[in-house]
């Protein structure tokens, strides 16, 4: 029988060239899409960390940890929109263990 939801977490890098709103604008969109389309939204901000070695010429980024619950298509969806989003330099997307 196939899950109906599942726990996910997802750690995103946004670039600190954004500046403070836009880095509380990127957290909220994300949180907000979460919302509308899982359950049990957690944000945890790391903030400014340096970089284990540069992307795109940059040593340091803005650390973000989202858990949530889902169904199992919303991930891909997520994880499409963070690809095409300006200013998120990386991004994971884990099932958590039972």
């Amino acid at each position: 029988m196939a899950k109906l939801s599942a726990n996910y977490e997802v750690v995103y890098i946004i670039d600190p060239a954004q500046g403070e709103e836009g880095i509380a604008a990127l957290v909220a969109k994300f949180k907000t899409l979460a919302e509308q389309n899982g359950s049990a939204v957690e944000v945890e901000e790391w903030g400014n960390r340096k970089l284990a070695y540069p992307i795109n010429f940059k040593d340091d980024g803005y650390y973000v940890l989202m858990s949530f619950t889902s169904e199992p298509d919303f991930p891909k969806e997520l994880d499409r929109v963070l690809g095409i989003t300006d200013g998120i330099m990386r991004s994971l997307i884990t099932l958590k263990g039972e």
